[in-house]
């Protein structure tokens, strides 16, 4: 066992709180729903970028490369100043949802290069240029393009030019749960000497300025004698901060600069914004001379000579330490090579040195995403006690009826600036990964979400936090057992029954409200809005349709019907220590069928989603006068009733005789059911079961479709549209709406700022689709082959084409043997060929169709992080 593995099993046992510090602190506080107070929820103009570093949040903190506790209490970032900026480089800088012509976008260089689970190491580059930043120059360019324009970056600026710019790492170490470690290193890539500010900031959260008794005292940040500072806070206690060198010390307070916004008559008082004022505008007034305050900085002035590096080294632990940076060097070395240890051990069966760094890039961008999220919403509705009253419209707005709702925890966010807040079904896709370097977290963020807190009185779970109550695909319950298995297989037991047990419960809550508000007319078709496809089809699926009627999702019925199959399996693992469990694992077998059974055809045309022309799933269109209509757009909503397949072994029957007899009943009693959706009857390799809505020749045709290069087989994965539609759009005649297949980003905003499902390749999708495909070759063997690709007259196994798909998505970024090129880094140079930058790994929200060029939130290493699944063998 290493040592990161024994920190883990102590905090695992609550013996020692090796998680309390992390990289927890948010990269954007501005701009989200719960800093906004306005009248109509307009988050992104109520508190912009301009207006962050001299307000005080209410419910959160933001910093470049930082780290906080896990209530963050006490916050540590990193400010810089080239001498040539405008303001403090103390957060990171983007465009705003309507600024930017694809949505939001942070403009911005940073890699997130290392860390372990319990943040004993943890390392990340951030890339400064020397020149002014050019933050005008991005808003105003970005807000020329269209939607048919890519976006305007910050390398297309030039800044980057002669290798004008700093790297400065930020790393961490921790000596123990309380004492941590900070190694600043900066390099000056340019080719003449550059000066450069460096101040590495602490302050306390704002929690005491709101009006509630008992979380009004304030805690305090003090300069003593020898150079340190006193840190004391009411609940974390006391530290001592020490700065190496003996720089200056800067104090302010993190409270709102009313007179520079709003012009208010305040009284003096030393704001969040000082160090900004202090350095950049020379006003020594900003500064506390007292030397005391809420916020602190340690002020490094630097010049470096071309090429050179030098080192900043701070410590946070504990009180009246004589010799802080005795150790420090042995420290941090044991602790980068504890990290290395760990990640050897989960990477032993993996040769391929450029696979192992993509792979441990990958779970440190989930370890980095780690974020404390705080959102109350029955306080947030109706304001503070000393704050002014927010306008009635929110009582009626977003997330109005969500007030049980009371986040105060640590989140893995699918991006911590451009999406630092959860989102349900991103959050189940995380922990796949999650799960292999750090169980306990994995199953704790599942947990989180089916809390009483989280969880809707009524069962639904909180889907983002723009609209809690918009409908997100149900994978929940399938990362629960995902997990769970993946657990039983490390441990070698029979996996924790407690966390399956206590999450299968949660979920009935959640799937009766599946049954009981998508289900219109009650019939077993299930609807359920965008579903995380927002600008798939020709209509906004989360509004009514513009002229009466409804839709019946292929893909919301198909979720469904996984749900159901996901909850039966879960059932039946419980019903090994619980007999009882047969029951409800019969019920769900039940809603399964019928499911299915709806989907396929019984008897009654008017539910039938698949089209027997072309062999392809659809949604219908039911209009107000009795009319059904397929919508024959092909796109992933019509693979994705592959999803729903479970395969039963023998052994696992053999312990469930009254979920078999209950089940053979059903067969015998429902002839049809039993002839068009399930291989019940006839065993496949090694005695298996099949649950599917797919028998064998509706799955070859589907494969058919999606293994064509022409539709949706990609080099890089497979599309979220097919290439069809690229010369021939689908038009929808009753509205003019057409669908072209577009492999990056949308060129439409129809039915938002952030559509982008036109053609793109979307890690999670692909990641179901070679599960799926490896369940299906689990029960029909090596006989049962298609053809692949498509039209290539070369027939393989389902398990080869899911390995090929692998292969794929891993092409993305893996460096091409032959060109030593990444296909996510597209076109730019910079990124392919510098030696300082090819080797550094973003991981973005989605990839082009046809040449897999990263696209969308940059560092999205949320459900993206699927590819350190993926690059870890099978077996």
């Amino acid at each position: 066992m290493t040592p990161e593995h024994q920190r883990l099993a102590q905090a695992d046992a609550n013996e020692k709180p090796w998680r309390r510090f992390g990289p927890y602190l948010a990269e954007r506080q501005w701009g989200t729903v719960r800093e906004d107070y306005s009248a109509g929820g307009d988050a992104w103009h109520y508190l912009p970028f301009e207006q962050a570093r001299s307000r005080a949040y209410r419910w959160g903190e933001e910093g470049l490369a930082g780290f906080c506790d896990d209530q963050q209490r006490l916050c540590f970032s990193l400010a810089l100043w080239n001498g040539q900026d405008a303001i403090l480089k103390d957060q990171l800088f983007g465009l705003s949802g309507p600024q930017g012509n694809h949505g939001e976008d942070v403009k911005e260089l940073y890699y997130y290069l290392d860390n372990t689970p319990t943040h004993s190491y943890q390392k990340l580059l951030y890339k400064y240029p020397q020149g002014a930043f050019p933050y005008q120059q991005l808003v105003e360019e970005n807000a020329k393009r269209t939607r048919q324009d890519p976006e305007y970056e910050l390398l297309d600026t030039g800044i980057f030019e002669e290798n004008r710019y700093f790297d400065v790492f930020v790393e961490y170490a921790k000596a123990d749960v309380d004492d941590l470690l900070i190694q600043l290193t900066v390099v000056n890539r340019g080719p003449d000497a550059a000066p450069l500010h460096l101040l590495p900031q602490l302050w306390f959260r704002n929690t005491w300025s709101w009006g509630y008794q008992g979380e009004d005292q304030r805690p305090t940040l003090t300069a003593q004698p020898d150079g340190s500072v006193l840190v004391s806070h009411p609940d974390l206690g006391e530290f001592g901060w020490y700065a190496e060198g003996g720089p200056e010390l800067l104090f302010c307070d993190n409270e709102t600069n009313s007179p520079h916004l709003f012009g208010d008559a305040t009284p003096e008082q030393f704001f969040k914004d000082g160090f900004h004022d202090y350095v950049i505008a020379k006003k020594a007034e900003a500064v506390n001379p007292a030397r005391t305050g809420t916020k602190a900085a340690a002020h490094y002035v630097l010049t470096l000579a071309a090429g050179a590096t030098q080192q900043v080294r701070l410590r946070l632990g504990p009180v009246g330490l004589a010799a802080p940076f005795a150790d420090f060097e042995e420290i941090m070395t044991q602790r980068q090579a504890e990290a290395d240890a760990f990640y050897a051990e989960i990477q032993h069966d993996i040769a391929d040195a450029d696979a192992r760094n993509v792979q441990r890039q990958a779970f440190a961008g989930m370890l980095w995403c780690k974020q404390y999220y705080n959102y109350n919403v029955p306080r947030w509705l109706v304001g503070d006690p000393s704050q002014p009253t927010p306008p009635p419209e929110r009582l009626t707005g977003r997330n109005a009826d969500w007030k049980s709702f009371d986040a105060n925890d640590i989140i893995s966010m699918p991006d911590t600036w451009e999406y630092p807040w959860f989102a349900a079904w991103d959050l189940a896709f995380h922990a796949i990964p999650l799960a292999q370097i750090d169980p306990w977290f994995a199953k704790n963020q599942l947990r989180l979400l089916c809390q009483d807190s989280f969880m809707h009185p009524n069962g639904q779970l909180p889907a983002y936090e723009w609209r809690f109550d918009d409908v997100n695909p149900p994978v929940h319950a399938w990362a629960t057992f995902r997990v769970f298995k993946m657990e039983q297989k490390r441990r070698g037991d029979g996996g924790d029954i407690a966390f399956l047990q206590m999450l299968f419960h949660r979920m009935l809550l959640n799937f009766t409200w599946w049954v009981n508000r998508k289900d219109h007319d009650g019939r077993n078709i299930f609807e359920g809005g965008f579903l995380g496809l927002d600008n798939i089809g020709v209509f906004d699926r989360s509004a009514p349709l513009p002229f009466g009627g409804y839709l019946e999702q292929a893909d919301g019925t198909s979720w469904v019907a996984m749900f159901a199959l996901n909850m039966m399996r879960i059932a039946l693992e419980l019903s090994r220590t619980n007999p009882v469990y047969q029951d409800m694992a019969s019920k769900f077998l039940e809603h399964f069928l019928y499911i299915a059974e709806a989907m396929t055809n019984v008897g009654n045309t008017a539910l039938d989603l698949w089209d027997s022309e072309d062999e392809f799933y659809y949604d219908a269109l039911n209009t107000p006068d009795g009319g059904h209509e397929l919508l024959k757009l092909r796109t992933i909503v019509g693979l994705i009733p592959m999803f729903a397949v479970e395969i039963l072994d023998e052994d696992l029957l053999t312990s469930a005789p009254q979920f078999v007899a209950r089940m053979n009943w059903l067969l015998a009693n429902r002839p049809r059911l039993a002839a068009l959706v399930s291989h019940w009857q006839e065993p496949g390799k090694g005695a298996t079961r099949l649950l599917s809505l797919l028998r064998g020749h509706r799955l070859k045709r589907l494969l058919f479709r999606m293994l064509d290069t022409a539709e949706f087989l990609s080099d890089y994965g497979v599309r979220s549209l097919s290439r069809v539609y690229l010369d021939a759009p689908y038009e929808f005649r009753e509205t003019g709406i057409t669908v072209r297949y577009e492999p990056a980003e949308s060129q439409t905003d129809l039915y938002g700022g952030n559509s982008n499902w036109r053609g793109p390749i979307w890690m999670p999708i692909n990641f179901m689709i070679i599960e799926s495909l490896q369940r299906f070759h689990h029960y029909y063997g090596d006989d049962f082959k298609v053809e692949y690709p498509t039209h290539s007259g070369q027939y393989v196994t389902l398990l080869a084409v899911a390995d090929a798909l692998t292969a794929r998505l891993t092409r993305l970024f893996l460096r091409d043997a032959d060109t030593g090129q990444r296909a996510c880094f597209g076109e730019r140079d910079t990124l392919q060929h510098d030696p300082h930058f090819q080797d550094y790994l973003l991981f973005h929200e989605y990839f082009n169709g046809d040449t897999g060029h990263g696209l969308g939130a940059s560092h999205q290493t949320g459900w993206t992080g699927l590819i350190a699944k993926l690059l870890q063998p099978r077996g």
